[in-house]
Formats: C-alpha cells, structure tokens, sequence
C-alpha cells in the first residue's frame, strides 16, 4: 500500500463518525459495517480488530482536535515493537504488531507520518456541526472544510445570511 493510500485510509477512518440529519453515526459500531470496512482496508474482519480500531479511531479523532496530547496514543502502541531487515537493497524496518492490531496501528503510524512529513494538514472540518476531518494537500495550507459543496457552501450561506441580516438592523 503506497503512503498516500494509507493516508486516505486513516482519513476515512476518522472520518466514521459523520453527523446524519442532525445526529452523529458510528459506521463501525454496525458489526456487518464495520467487517465490511476493515476487510476493504485489508484486515481480517475479525471483532478485536474492530475493537482495537475503534479504540485508535477514537483517540486519534480527540488528539487531532486537540482535546487530548498526543501521548495519549502510547497504550495503544503497547506490546509493538520493530525488527531490522537487512537485504542487498539496505535496512528496513518492519512492525511486529499482533495481527487482530495491524490495521489500528498502521493508523496510528500514518498519523504520526502525517505529523512529521505535513504538520497540521491533517485537521477536523471547520463547520462547528459536522465532525468529520480534512487533509490537506493544497500549496497553500487554507482548506477549512472538509467539503466545499457541503460544509464549505453552507458555512458561506450562513455566513451571508448573517450579514443580511444585520445590514438590514442598522
């Protein structure tokens, strides 16, 4: 898996929480969702590897808010450790990670590959009703939303509608 199809599969991760009609969903919490969900991304399906993605989801979701340090991440990566490779073409290091943990900690790799290759890119959507997440590969690092049809458009209505309406008070 190349390191940009693994950053669209952590941001759709996060992403499993959107808000629909007013009130927010957890597509993981649906075993049959979530079996489906993980298998596409590689995983066994299995129900501790939807536990422990879940738990990595949640935690990443709070850091990259902001309502938690990033240490908090350090249980999860308990019991993980690497190994070197050597072979003609140089030293590689692989994870040894439990399997039923493989995919939630690959996330958690990404975020931090995120974090060290494009700070502050990886950010929740700025419309204060939605709870999805955004990342931003643009040159100029000002994407606020995390859908310019969606939230972008309606931020900017409101937005509009809100100086209408005061224009019209004075």
């Amino acid at each position: 898996m190349s390191e940009r199809e693994r950053q669209t599969a952590l941001l759709e991760l996060l992403n499993t929480t959107p808000v629909e009609n007013g009130s927010p969903k957890d597509l993981l919490a649906d075993r049959r969702a979530a079996r489906a969900w993980q298998q596409a991304h590689g995983g066994s399906g299995s129900a501790a590897e939807g536990r422990h993605l879940m738990q990595v989801r949640d935690a990443l979701q709070a850091v990259v808010r902001g309502s938690e340090p990033a240490e908090s991440l350090s249980p999860l990566l308990e019991g993980v450790t690497s190994q070197a490779r050597v072979s003609s073409s140089g030293i590689a290091w692989a994870v040894d990670v439990p399997k039923d943990r493989d995919l939630a900690v690959e996330a958690l790799m990404t975020w931090g590959s995120l974090q060290a290759t494009m700070p502050g890119r990886l950010r929740p959507c700025a419309n204060p009703e939605c709870r999805l997440f955004l990342l931003d590969r643009s040159k100029a690092n000002q994407a606020r939303w995390c859908s310019m049809a969606v939230c972008g458009n309606r931020m900017k209505v409101r937005r509009h509608y809100d100086r209408s309406r005061a224009a019209a008070a004075t």
